[in-house]
């Protein structure tokens, strides 16, 4: 079974590609995959198994 998570991201207008890397890493490293990003990235869609 899969679980989801959607976050709206908080990036600010300095070093936002930094912030979206460091964001994308952190939630690679709870085993987090990312499924959608809206075209402005006003939204994240992540996917993971729920029976880890």
């Amino acid at each position: 079974m899969k679980e989801y998570k959607v976050i709206i991201p908080k990036l600010g207008i300095r070093n936002r590609y930094k912030k979206m890397e460091d964001l994308l890493n952190q939630y690679a490293r709870e085993g987090w995959e990312v499924k959608k990003i809206s075209e402005a990235w006003t939204s994240i869609v992540f996917e993971r198994n729920k029976n880890r």
